[in-house]
């Protein structure tokens, strides 16, 4: 199933093709699928090339999934836990050269996962991103440095049956993507203010 969008200007593809599905299978995502996502996200761009990010990845039927899984809401927990894989999301906070702080370690960490999505995507795969967690009992549960912030966990894998989910899930599924128009988002001379591109 694809759950397209309704662009007014042309995009690639991989971005076209991008949605959060919560209806996964649990078949594997092989590994060399898997390296190839990563590398993706390894070559993001950062502020002074601190690459801030860090990954903690589990698969079904290993402990770390099931403890990224433990750390999801219960909603979350309904759908994500037929994904084959569940990525928490880490950024380091400060910069190594001077320990002083990094305002933009999210961001670098947000352009991360996108680069890491847009290759799941190509490799066929989905994914879904959610705050839906608790962050503290993941960093007590992975005994992640304070030093570092848990922002998220990617779910990961293979396109499911829609049919397999709770009738509100199925029906969000099908629901038409929207998006605010670039009149919204876009601005000049000052906030606000239209740029009509």
């Amino acid at each position: 199933m694809k759950n397209s969008t309704n662009n007014n200007y042309s995009i690639n593809k991989l971005i076209e093709d991008r949605w959060s599905t919560r209806s996964f299978s649990s078949k594997p995502v092989k590994r060399e699928q898997l390296q190839s996502i990563l590398e993706a996200a390894r070559w993001a761009p950062s502020a002074f090339n601190e690459q801030p990010w860090r990954f903690i990845l589990g698969q079904k039927g290993d402990s770390t999934y099931d403890t990224i899984l433990s750390t999801l809401i219960d909603w979350n927990i309904i759908w994500a836990s037929n994904a084959s894989v569940l990525i928490l999301n880490i950024a380091k906070k400060t910069f190594t050269r001077n320990g002083n702080n990094n305002v933009t370690f999210k961001y670098d960490l947000g352009q991360a996962v996108a680069f890491m999505i847009l290759e799941a995507i190509n490799q066929g795969l989905h994914t879904h991103q959610m705050s839906g967690f608790d962050a503290n009992k993941a960093v007590k549960l992975f005994d992640i440095p304070n030093d570092f912030q848990t922002v998220s966990v990617t779910v990961l894998g293979y396109y499911g049956n829609v049919d397999d989910l709770p009738e509100d899930m199925a029906t969000m599924e099908t629901k038409p993507r929207e998006r605010k128009g670039l009149d919204e988002i876009v601005f000049r001379d000052k906030f606000g203010n239209n740029y009509k591109l």
